[in-house]
């Protein structure tokens, strides 16, 4: 989920008619014929009522074009309802345009379990395959063979690979894997037979729902894989991009580039457009994608504002499907942070991704003119500003305080340098407002709840951001002064160990988790602030109109941009580990992530200048070296997630939705808490003095069929924590122990947070299994600091 994109649609397409009451006076009744508004909806079906489709349902419209037929009485026939989907692999049903009526009418037949609106989601590098270890002599890299037979399906907005080195097959990269089904699909502007490869083996697209919501085709020529946007393309090259000597952007983060796993191949699914991704089109690539039979899907993308509940969730929905068919699903965690449950793509079944810092940062100093310099970030690569300090002014004087286009004052902003307050508009759009008007150069200041961070940005005239106690001091020496004066001077590329790394971004997305407390999320952080790696031709850096320039690599920043990092790894661990499931992938990278920056503290949040918690950081930042042995394992299957929801309370056509015929009955009495997950998330409710237990059942992985484990616990504040047994042994024959952790809410003291955390670590001297603990507390127990 990148972090520069412009303002995407609406979450929903609300069509109201709005009818006027009739005068008092009026004596002559009029008659209007009203005709209901279609809306698009997705229908998810009985699997016992489901028509039988072919192996491709996609586009087969007509079984459920009879089933409308049947399940829509003639006086609701009008306007007819038209399918655009017909779903078998990611879901159950259909997506059609429908009227309210329509809709409810399907709603309470016994054919179908629910019926969900479509609505729109958003869309949520040289350096970080040698910050995360990863060696081409040594570890998992070599080992994984670069992940050759594995195939990575990038749900985004489509490729752009004509001239692009990251999309190029090696000569020695073999044919892609038979049990791939897949290709590419042509279109007036993507030739898939010459543009598809080796590596690239898969390019396709899905626009039916984003067409029925704006009222209107796509233009022909967009009708294709092909990536006008940008963030498509650099998120399907960090996965699994071919290596690339040289690569920069201008001359920023210089080096070579290549994908997490440089062997895999990528396949394609175009499901976002300029308006955003319709669920719809989502669920379509979905399907599509389990059908093509790739192992890793990798979804940067998410819900408008709250998570969902899991069954209005298509794109939970979709990636249960997968996951129960053994493809690992990475998602981002959403770019909403700082605040608290603000994290998207929340179900367990999700590998879900923050965004954290590497050791390289692009500093652009502001020197005032009475000598104190404030350190921002720039990727502006244009003439510098000289030495010699020129006029500063505040936007909010000048005309408009977040630098709109149209909105400053030329005559007093001509030759200056503006201070613009963030929101509104676009960061990249305020320094071009900027120039537009005359002036010299911009400084960006960041929100207040960014805190010490500073997002860069690609500006086509001089600018600089930075963080919001640096602009409070600036606007400070602005109004104290009768001639402020300042420059800015770009210092380029640094890479070293301060500030230290990697540190959260303010921008991630927090739990705890919005609809399931007891389930722990984020799962783990990876690199996604200044990420550089391919980007389109039919785009600018900044996706300004009038940024006539046009890059083969961009940097930029967001969740959306360490989830295929973490897709990338994934691949590495599926072709080394071709035995484990999707769960014990995510737990492996669980259980081995790392909580300690370069200079040995706690990894830290930029929000607060502080530690961060675990639901900032997930479990920690991945180790992928790490993972390819972690020792124990804690694993889940469908039937697992199916008991899940049933302990959320779901009823039998709500939990029907992913698939199962599982009557909730005999999942009596089971606890969420109790999904077998690598970490604890325990919620207090009430004052009184409580006691939670939750169960875990872990499998050794590790080369010594006999092995023993003991436990170590650091115990979170306010909580006594129990585990037992605390020594689990394990024989060839005895390959799996379940263990028992008790919290209880201690008599004496108080906490002062809101969340407390600790952790247990299972070892055998060889291997440490570390699993986080995060404590809720009631508001009225939380004591005054």
């Amino acid at each position: 989920m990148e972090l520069s994109l412009r303002p995407l649609a609406a979450m929903c397409i609300l069509l109201a008619t709005v009818v006027a009451a009739p005068a008092a006076t009026t004596e002559v009744e009029v008659e209007i014929e009203t005709t209901d508004a279609q809306s698009s909806y997705i229908v998810h079906v009985a699997a016992g009522h489901a028509p039988r489709l072919p192996r491709r349902g996609l586009l087969t419209t007509r079984a459920y074009g009879s089933f409308l037929r049947d399940h829509i009485p003639v006086e609701l026939s009008t306007p007819a309802p038209r399918v655009l989907y017909s779903y078998s692999h990611a879901a159950t049903g259909f997506a059609a345009r429908l009227t309210a009526r329509q809709a409810a009418r399907l709603a309470s037949s016994g054919s179908v379990l629910a019926v969900v609106p479509d609505v729109m989601q958003e869309l949520h590098t040289t350096l970080t395959p040698s910050f995360l270890g990863l060696s081409p002599t040594s570890g998992l890299l070599p080992a994984s063979n670069g992940a050759t037979d594995v195939v990575i399906a990038v749900i985004d907005t489509g490729v752009y690979p004509e001239g692009r080195a990251s999309f190029a097959a090696d000569p020695s990269l073999p044919p892609p894997p038979s049990k791939f089904r897949g290709g590419c699909v042509s279109g007036p502007s993507f030739n898939g037979s010459a543009l598809c490869n080796n590596k690239l083996v898969g390019a396709k697209f899905f626009h039916s729902g984003l067409e029925a919501a704006r009222g209107r085709a796509l233009a022909e020529d967009l009708e294709s894989p092909l990536d006008t946007n940008g963030h498509g393309t650099h998120t399907a090259s960090t996965a699994a991009g071919s290596a690339v000597a040289d690569a920069a952007f201008f001359d920023y983060a210089r080096g070579n580039a290549v994908g997490m796993a440089p062997g895999a191949r990528i396949a394609v699914y175009k499901a976002c457009w300029e308006e955003g991704c319709a669920s719809s089109d989502i669920l379509a690539a979905f399907d599509e994608a389990i059908a093509d039979g790739v192992d890793v899907i990798s979804v940067s993308l998410g819900a408008v504002g709250n998570a969902p509940e899991f069954y209005d969730d298509t794109t939970a929905v979709g990636a249960f499907r997968a996951v129960s068919k053994g493809i690992v699903v990475s998602a981002s965690a959403g770019n909403s942070g700082p605040g608290d449950s603000t994290a998207c793509n929340i179900a367990p079944w999700f590998l879900t991704v923050g965004a954290s810092t590497l050791n390289r940062q692009f500093p652009a100093d502001v020197i005032l003119g009475n000598g104190e310099t404030f350190t921002g970030t720039s990727l502006y690569a244009g003439e510098p500003l000289g030495a010699s300090k020129i006029p500063l002014v505040y936007g909010g004087d000048v005309g408009s305080n977040v630098c709109e286009e149209g909105k400053l004052n030329a005559t007093m902003v001509a030759g200056k340098i503006v201070l613009c307050d963030p929101g509104v508009n676009a960061r990249s759009a305020k320094p071009y407002a900027v120039k537009l008007a005359g002036g010299a150069g911009a400084i960006l200041a960041s929100a207040e709840v960014y805190g010490e961070q500073a997002i860069s940005s690609p500006h086509i005239h001089p600018a600089t951001a930075i963080p919001f106690a640096a602009a409070e001091k600036i606007r400070k020496y602005i109004s104290a002064q009768t001639s402020p004066t300042a420059t800015i001077v770009f210092r380029g590329t640094v890479v070293g160990p301060t500030p230290p790394s990697p540190r959260m971004a303010a921008f991630s997305s927090r739990g705890p988790n919005f609809r399931a407390p007891e389930i722990f999320k984020p799962d783990v952080t990876a690199p996604g602030v200044d990420i550089l790696a391919a980007w389109t031709g039919a785009n600018s850096p900044t996706e300004l109109d009038g940024d006539t320039r046009r890059v083969q690599y961009n940097i930029i920043s967001g969740t959306s941009m360490s989830c295929p990092h973490v897709s990338g790894i994934a691949a590495l661990l599926r072709q080394k580990r071709p035995e484990w499931s999707p769960a014990t992938i995510k737990s492996a990278l669980m259980t081995t992530a790392y909580n300690v920056d370069n200079a040995g503290g706690v990894i830290g949040d930029m929000s607060t200048g502080e530690p961060s918690t675990p639901f900032a950081r997930g479990a920690g930042h991945i180790d992928p070296n790490r993972a390819v042995d972690p020792g124990l394992v804690y694993d889940t299957g469908a039937e697992d997630y199916i008991t899940f929801l049933c302990a959320l309370g779901y009823t039998a056509e709500q939990v029907a939705v992913f698939g199962s015929s599982t009557n909730c009955s005999t999942h009596a009495g089971s606890s969420v808490g109790d999904h077998n997950y690598p970490a604890f998330s325990v919620v207090f409710t009430t004052n009184k003095l409580a006691v939670v237990r939750q169960r875990r059942m872990v499998r050794n992985v590790g080369g010594d069929a006999r092995a023993t484990y003991r436990a170590k616990v650091t115990a979170p504040d306010g909580v006594r924590v129990t585990v037992i047994p605390r020594t689990l042994r394990f024989t060839a024959t005895q390959k799996t122990r379940e263990y028992v952790v008790t919290f209880a809410q201690r008599i004496f003291g108080s906490v002062t947070k809101n969340h407390t955390f600790g952790s247990i670590e299972w070892s055998d001297r060889k291997h440490t299994v570390t699993s986080p603990i995060a404590i809720t507390w009631p508001a009225s127990q939380v004591a005054e600091m």
